[in-house]
């Protein structure tokens, strides 16, 4: 009973911002790795990104959760700004924070998924967080305000196209 009331809250609350979290980050995910991929076209950052496709599992596991971690206090202020009155700054802080780290984790984990995958409890982790994310994903888009929405979208391109 627990398990049902936890799981109908969680889809009544955190699930539905989840899910547009997931989705924001699917959607930009290539891209933005394909973005910060260009960089490799300069001397330094390429080596660099060669030393990181050849580092050990564990070593690219810490190079992995640099972006989160730098962040953090990125957003820490971004949140001060908001309780302190100024919510567009924090706002446009959090956004920013939010796109570089996506375009940052995007591109690292392409270049450390080989390593990562050789820890048994990362690749099992990894595959059920894969199939627990693709499901939530589905649920959202196959909601009724997602096809509204995306029926809206598609007119309004169609509209703008002509």
């Amino acid at each position: 009973m627990l398990r049902r009331l936890l799981t109908a809250l969680f889809n009544i609350t955190i699930g539905p911002v989840l899910a547009l979290v997931l989705i924001f980050e699917e959607w930009g995910w290539e891209p933005l790795a394909r973005l910060v991929a260009r960089l490799a076209r300069l001397p330094l950052w390429a080596r660099i990104e060669a030393l990181i496709v050849r580092l050990p599992p564990y070593a690219a596991l810490a190079v992995f959760f640099v972006p989160m971690l730098l962040l953090l206090p990125v957003k820490l202020l971004a949140l001060y700004w908001i309780s302190r009155g100024h919510a567009v700054l924090g706002i446009a802080v959090v956004l920013a924070a939010k796109l570089l780290g996506t375009a940052a984790v995007a591109r690292l984990f392409a270049l450390t998924q080989p390593a990562l995958m050789q820890l048994a409890w990362f690749a099992r982790w990894y595959g059920m967080w894969k199939r627990w994310k693709d499901a939530l994903i589905a649920h959202a888009k196959g909601s009724a305000i997602w096809r509204i929405t995306a029926n809206q979208v598609r007119a309004i391109r169609k509209w703008v196209a002509w």
